[in-house]
């Protein structure tokens, strides 16, 4: 068993590469150029991350589920689901010094090499879990890639509505594969930066634009009235705080990973300031309105401020993608062998093929809005819930493997009983609440959105034109504009 003093020793030791391999070299205005804006590993760095692909256009579906759910419940389920996925990040942070503590025990040389969560399942658990939490993982971060498009092209039609979303999908998906020419997540430094100062503006423009237009005429605050709709918007604010599949990727990305447990709960608290003011604002100015409109940008005034966030919105999904594809590339290098090739060109070639259903599946499903509800529910609520919940209790359920822990849990959380305690509160209610209810009610929502506009939809949610508008739909039925309500036949 090793001792106090080596555990500490090991700890420190976890993820100190790169400063190992640059110490006493000299450096140039070039290099320090390159490592200010190119090469980031600090907490503040990982900070940046957390928080800037935490929320992105899930902030323009916020209000759309607050008239799912009412004001207060869409207030308290945004602080539930913050903490709860603070919590599974601390789990995940938690499991990969475990697991890399244990392999550079056994002189593993992690330089050219990327860890995932997937890698620490199998040194953890074994291959049956590594099989479990690669199926997840991927098809999450596939589908995860999926929204950023369908949301770049619902967000521009607002300025340019010239070209159907459809096309727009075409164009943003050529835009976005050219995050194959960033390496890693070690290389977002500056853009990590610049994503939380435009979500930031984004938050607040909507605030700020719907208090001032003041409450629509004749404005109606009726939710929740269905239970279908109160789960779909409840299981979109799980999605919003699942963000920490790319955990593993980002803390690899450290100098010191270890210090990253506090970093994603700091990350929510300042996301929770962007979120919980926009979503009360937007559904407090138009209430049921929203249940047609599943971005808030659609029921705002046209004005220079609301494009100007329009366009950060999308500079910022180009970025997001990134985030949620470079796992991506990650698991096709290694698949292909390709995954410590040094040529940068040649990798980013290899990385192609990733985009490609990527862009398929935008195309095939555009529903801006419920395909959030859809992916939480069945993908996020396992991927970055269930199993690092699960995945901890079975790491630590030997008594040896609890003594010999890297990271002990912390006093405030009752130790291992409290920390046990949890994790089974955040399996079951997860599982249930999730996976059983927000499944159902997300699916019937994806549903009816198939059997409203169809797949591959050429303009999913467009406005007839002037010459074929038909009257207005009651706001009481699922989301989408000309949709029909989910009680009435379409003829």
């Amino acid at each position: 068993m090793a001792s106090g003093s080596d555990k500490v020793v090991e700890t420190v030791i976890v993820g100190n590469y790169v400063e190992m391999e640059t110490e006493g070299e000299p450096k140039g205005i070039k290099t320090k150029v390159s490592n200010l804006f190119w090469h980031g590993g600090s907490v503040y760095d990982a900070w940046f991350s957390c928080a800037s692909n935490q929320v992105a256009q899930v902030l323009l579906t916020l209000p759309y589920s607050f008239s799912q759910l009412g004001m207060l419940s869409g207030i308290l389920f945004q602080l539930f689901y913050g903490l709860m996925g603070s919590w599974t990040a601390y789990l995940i942070s938690i499991l990969y010094v475990e697991y890399r503590t244990r392999k550079e025990r056994e002189k593993v040389d992690f330089r050219n090499h990327v860890i995932q969560w997937f890698e620490v399942l199998d040194g953890l658990l074994g291959k049956h879990w590594r099989n479990v939490g690669l199926a997840f993982n991927c098809t999450f971060l596939l589908f995860g890639s999926v929204i950023q498009l369908i949301a770049c092209a619902s967000n521009i039609y607002y300025i340019n509505d010239n070209l159907d979303k459809r096309t727009w999908t075409y164009i943003f998906g050529a835009c976005c594969a050219t995050t194959v020419f960033i390496p890693s997540f070690h290389n977002y430094r500056i853009w990590s930066f610049l994503g939380l100062i435009m979500t930031t503006y984004t938050a607040w423009y909507l605030t700020i634009a719907s208090l001032l237009h003041g409450q629509a005429e004749g404005v109606q605050h009726s939710g929740p009235t269905k239970l279908v709709l109160y789960f779909t918007g409840a299981t979109n604010i799980l999605y919003t705080f699942g963000g920490h599949a790319v955990t593993v990727e980002i803390m690899h990305a450290m100098w010191k990973p270890q210090k990253f447990k506090a970093i994603y709960l700091i990350a929510t608290l300042y996301v929770l300031t962007l979120t919980l003011p926009s979503a009360a604002a937007v559904y407090w100015a138009f209430g049921d309105m929203l249940l047609n409109h599943s971005n808030a940008f659609s029921l705002l005034p046209r004005t220079p401020f609301r494009d100007m966030a329009v366009i950060l919105m999308l500079i910022h999904q180009f970025i997001t993608f990134g985030f949620a594809c470079t796992p991506l590339y990650f698991v096709w290098e290694k698949a292909i062998g390709m995954h410590e090739c040094k040529s940068l060109c040649k990798r980013a070639a290899a990385r192609l093929p990733v985009v490609v259903p990527i862009w398929f599946l935008a195309i095939i499903f555009p529903f801006f809005g419920p395909i959030n509800s859809t992916v939480g529910s069945l993908l996020v609520s396992f991927t970055v819930y269930i199993i690092p919940a699960l995945a901890h209790i079975f790491t630590f359920r030997s008594a040896t493997a609890r003594e010999n822990a890297v990271e002990q849990p912390p006093k405030y959380f009752g130790r291992w009983i409290g920390a046990y305690t949890i994790n089974v509160f955040v399996v079951v209610w997860v599982l249930i609440v999730g996976f059983g209810f927000g499944g159902w009610a997300s699916m019937t929502n994806f549903i009816h959105q198939i059997d409203t506009f169809g797949l591959f939809t050429k303009c999913y949610q467009c406005p007839p034109p002037a010459s074929a508008a038909s009257p207005p739909l009651p706001h009481h039925g699922l989301n989408a504009t000309a949709a029909a309500p989910l009680h009435t036949r379409r003829p």
